[in-house]
């Protein structure tokens, strides 16, 4: 009998024809970079889209299981992410290419956009897309749970609100880039479900490409397995998440739009989410979000939820370490190169090869990610659609935050 093997996945991308995308997102250069991120899987992305369909029959090849396969074997699951009536995300892992086509024969009868966007509107409720998604044998989950605009709770406060009588049919949520495990497991629902921790990825460089990552317990890498995972049937499982501080996410502290004042909650209320410095609209954090639907202290996780891992890119550290703003400058590139030129993968390099032998690559670079290891890197947090920026160890410089007041980073994060 097969032993069980651990696969390091991305299932949640988008290819080029969604909005905002690089033009370098192929099914091609995907796979290509993968294996220097450390990836085993990946979501093919957008498959409901006709044009990308196309694109990934071209550039890669069918492998067993449902799957598909990159020439260097990384393997691909067919995903797509829909946007329903109500605008909140959902995740769809679909088991071949033939449901793919019956999903897309149902849905553009009550979609618009279906090969305009590689992310398409479906004007029904996620209800009724789970339950046509399901009748075709599919899996689907809730993308970036608690993020504005677009994510589940945004919009709910509870999932089985949201599926109605497909909630039993729902076994996994997407953390998303501003939340954590810890922040996710406050709220006692959720602990039936599996966590993933995927990048959303609009661009295939590894900082942006398994920039959150899953780890599946599996006999071998098919479609069929990654369900089980997901379900957590007969040893199949999800053993570890990886992904940013959530203090590193786009959304993560309450933050007014314009001028990007941060706010206490009790601040944004009492001005009814309008900043009163610029008038812009101030958008909610995904920590004060959890904060309202908590029903448990931190701390508490059901037996069979996963470590999580902190994790910042390897080209982030690098320019932190080096001072350099832009992480695709040459130099941060070439220390990069280096980095997997000799331990194979950026996985390897963050999380497993000991710091004195990185150092034979850069001393500097190699102190930085024992810093990143010990969680000694600070922030300025994320809020307001505006991504967190790192901190060297010691460094704590003033954020603006309403009442004309400088506060440290540690007094603002202490609240």
């Amino acid at each position: 009998m097969a032993e069980f093997i651990e696969c390091n996945t991305d299932l949640h991308l988008h290819g080029l024809y969604s909005g905002g995308v690089s033009s370098k997102m192929i099914p091609r250069v995907i796979g290509e970079q993968a294996p220097l991120k450390g990836i085993q899987l990946l979501g093919t992305s957008d498959i409901l889209n006709a044009r990308w369909m196309k694109l990934v029959r071209e550039q890669l090849r069918p492998s067993d299981g449902g799957l598909l396969e990159h020439e260097n074997g990384t393997k691909f699951i067919l995903q797509t992410e829909v946007e329903d009536n109500r605008r909140v995300h959902h995740i769809i892992l679909i088991p071949d290419f033939s449901k793919a086509e019956e999903l897309r024969e149902i849905f553009k009868t009550k979609c618009k956009d279906i090969d305009t966007d590689g992310r398409p509107k479906i004007w029904l409720n996620a209800e009724e897309i789970t339950e046509i998604c399901v009748n075709a044998g599919c899996l689907v989950g809730f993308a970036h749970a608690f993020t504005p605009y677009f994510g589940l709770f945004s919009k709910f406060n509870s999932y089985k609100e949201c599926y109605g009588s497909q909630w039993k049919n729902i076994h996994f949520l997407e953390l998303g880039l501003s939340a954590d495990t810890t922040m996710a497991d406050r709220i006692s629902e959720l602990h039936d479900l599996t966590f993933t921790s995927n990048s959303d990825a609009h661009s295939p460089w590894p900082n942006k490409m398994g920039r959150e990552f899953n780890r599946l317990k599996l006999k071998e890498i098919s479609f069929s397995e990654v369900e089980k995972a997901l379900k957590r049937e007969n040893g199949r499982q999800c053993v570890l998440n990886v992904g940013f501080n959530p203090k590193e996410g786009k959304y993560h502290k309450t933050r007014c739009t314009g001028c990007l004042s941060f706010y206490e909650p009790e601040q944004a209320i009492k001005f009814k989410w309008k900043c009163p410095e610029c008038g812009k609209s101030i958008k909610k954090g995904v920590d004060f979000r959890i904060e309202e639907l908590a029903d448990l202290k931190g701390g508490i996780h059901p037996e069979h939820r996963p470590k999580y891992i902190h994790i910042i890119p390897l080209s982030e550290i690098i320019a932190l370490a080096l001072n350099v703003k832009n992480v695709y400058s040459a130099k941060v590139q070439e220390v990069w190169k280096d980095f997997i030129d000799r331990f194979d993968c950026e996985i390897k390099v963050l999380l497993d090869v000991d710091v004195d032998e990185l150092k034979a690559v850069d001393a500097v670079v190699a102190e930085y990610i024992r810093y990143f290891r010990d969680d000694k890197i600070g922030y300025i947090p994320g809020g307001a659609g505006v991504y967190g920026k790192l901190l060297p160890p010691g460094k704590k410089p003033e954020i603006k935050i309403y009442r004309g007041v400088q506060k440290g980073i540690s007094d603002f994060l202490g609240k």
